[in-house]
């Protein structure tokens, strides 16, 4: 695994625009970063991909345990949420199933989990489309592992035919100032509609209720709704309660159970059902187990409230909105440092399947602003 110093196109912000890109930039900053990229032996991918694929069996038969188990007060999920995610959980409701593994990686140790980013997962325009072109025109002749884009066509393709028939599959996201979440959006509708599907778009605070169903801002029945906006924040809306009305009606993707894989208190259950696993890291919802950790609030984003402490000395933290948040206690990976550009390696599964990586790059916490870099194997 190495980190190699290029030169960026001269026209790279008209080309990533052009793959609709437009957040390429962060205050004044790329955050598309063709300056450098990453290099991979073949060796290497085949051991991201098999870490990744092991790590979702774990993930299966965590979830199984938290429902076998009625574990989900320590997730903070609301108790008229449960039989809800038990039921969706059973039933397997037609999803993308996709998610993206944070992983610590240098090369030549196990890549350890730091969490699984699966119910609203971002820089996934950027893993599957802009780094694939990139490497199409700066490197022709090298592999990239990326299947991303044509695995989420297949699955669009796999599900299409359960969703309602004549009814478009509806996208909704919150409003937010960087436009990320509008991209990563904008994208899934593609993929949707590359696989044949009808497609309409709306924000968050759009949906509607009629009295008896969810609607659209033209009145048009909700049958089936893509979501970047996480669940924890859909059940505390005014609407959310009609989730147990309407749950024979609208077909959410992702599902409510994601409740449970995208919440950082699956950490610990994961250590204490599989201790020294080759891909984890210790995990406890007790408290630290030394002098040297990562505090993270289990509902957390963009590296939000994050603490590492080494040797009982602070050396890195984030402020944001979850300083009042239930948090976990893990284990500290020391990330390759590559002239103080940390990677984190974003990997991708679509429905039990390794897909890809996307690399972001920063300190020692990742945040929103972190780098996107490329790679290439």
């Amino acid at each position: 695994m190495e980190r190699l110093d290029i030169t960026p196109r001269s026209d790279w912000r008209e080309k990533v625009e052009a793959l609709g890109l437009v957040w390429h930039t962060a205050s004044g900053a790329p955050y598309w970063n063709e300056s450098a990229c990453y290099r991979f032996t073949r060796a290497e991918i085949a051991t991201v991909e098999q870490a990744t694929h092991d790590l979702y069996q774990l993930f299966l038969a965590a979830g199984q345990y938290v429902v076998d188990q009625k574990l989900f007060s320590r997730f903070g999920i609301p108790a008229w949420c449960e039989p809800l995610i038990v039921e969706a959980w059973k039933a397997e409701p037609p999803a993308l199933n996709y998610g993206r593994f944070d992983l610590g990686y240098d090369g030549r140790s196990p890549p350890k989990l730091f969490e699984f980013n699966c119910d609203t997962p971002t820089s996934l325009l950027e893993a599957a489309v802009v780094q694939w072109a990139w490497k199409e025109e700066v490197f022709p002749s090298a592999w990239q592992f990326n299947d991303l884009h044509d695995q989420l066509v297949a699955r669009w393709k796999d599900i299409g035919p359960c969703l309602a028939p004549g009814a478009p599959v509806h996208f909704t996201h919150a409003r937010e100032g960087s436009g990320e979440d509008a991209v990563t959006t904008a994208y899934l509708m593609d993929t949707a509609r590359e696989a044949g599907l009808a497609t309409l778009a709306l924000l968050a605070s759009d949906i509607g209720w009629d009295g008896r169903r969810f609607v659209d801002l033209a009145r048009r029945e909700i049958r089936t709704l893509y979501h970047l906006y996480p669940w924890e924040w859909l059940v505390k809306e005014p609407f959310g309660r009609h989730l147990l009305e309407t749950r024979e009606r609208t077909l959410w993707i992702e599902p409510i159970w994601k409740m449970i894989w995208s919440n950082k208190a699956i950490l610990p259950i994961l250590w204490d059902l599989h201790p020294r696993h080759p891909n984890l890291l210790w995990a406890s919802a007790e408290g630290p187990a030394g002098d040297t950790y990562v505090r993270k609030p289990i509902l957390s984003r963009e590296g939000g409230n994050v603490r590492i402490v080494r040797d009982g000395v602070e050396i890195a933290q984030k402020d944001g909105p979850y300083a009042a948040a239930p948090v976990i206690w893990q284990g500290l990976y020391d990330l390759p440092d590559f002239g103080g550009n940390r990677p984190v390696v974003g990997s991708w599964i679509v429905d039990g399947t390794p897909a890809g990586i996307g690399i972001r790059e920063d300190g020692l916490i990742t945040g929103n602003l972190s780098r996107f870099t490329p790679h290439i194997v």
